[in-house]
């Protein structure tokens, strides 16, 4: 692998878009698994939107606001020391995002509460995440793909609806090729890698293990 499609990788799967990509496969096309299956097509796709516009454009627009402040030093945070700030007020965002749609956004919160356990989910990863960058550089990208892997998995084991096997087996080969782009470029070393990974898988998987 070289540095460009390296590259291009940690941008098209940037933790925070993760998110994005996760529950469009959940409520698209196995809307019954997180209690959307009542929900017409126009009503997912407004409610994706609105959990696109919380978990990815409300962070970014954050962060690109602290690198024009001169509070990091570019979008991809790659300083250790300039991580926390940025990680700790996107793990605010997404606590609030899961307050809006486990108990602000009704009737989501009453028949979908799934929606708000996978944001909390998130929230607690980057709490972990941010604690952690206090004294040590943890991969965020890792961490974002594990909790995915982790849900899908979850969530085919829970649910036996084997057509989740093929989305699953791409996340895996996914997730393969994110952390390879990592290590390519540099960004961690692989303890960082695995550390990041297991996170997301631990705290996904007690996530669907206890909520779902």
């Amino acid at each position: 692998m070289n540095n460009r499609l390296a590259i291009i990788l940690s941008v098209l799967f940037h933790p925070l878009i993760l998110t994005t990509y996760l529950f469009a496969l959940l409520c698209l096309w196995f809307p019954d698994l997180i209690g959307l299956s009542a929900f017409e097509w126009p009503a997912l796709i407004s409610l994706l939107t609105l959990l696109f516009l919380n978990t990815f454009v409300a962070p970014a627009v954050v962060t690109y606001y602290f690198m024009k402040m001169g509070v990091i030093t570019n979008l991809y945070v790659d300083d250790v020391s300039e991580r926390r700030l940025p990680y700790l007020v996107t793990a605010l965002i997404y606590g609030l995002a899961t307050y809006l749609f486990g108990w602000q956004l009704q009737p989501v919160g009453q028949m979908a509460p799934q929606i708000s356990f996978i944001l909390a989910s998130v929230t607690i990863s980057l709490v972990i995440i941010t604690c952690i960058s206090f004294f040590w550089k943890i991969s965020a990208h890792a961490t974002g793909i594990g909790g995915v892997v982790a849900i899908l998995a979850g969530l085919l084991m829970r649910s036996e609806d084997y057509n989740l096997l093929n989305p699953l087996l791409i996340s895996i080969l996914i997730a393969g090729l994110i952390l390879s782009a990592r290590l390519q470029l540099n960004a961690h070393s692989p303890a960082q890698i695995l550390v990041g990974f297991l996170c997301g898988v631990l705290v996904s998987s007690m996530t669907v293990y206890f909520y779902f």
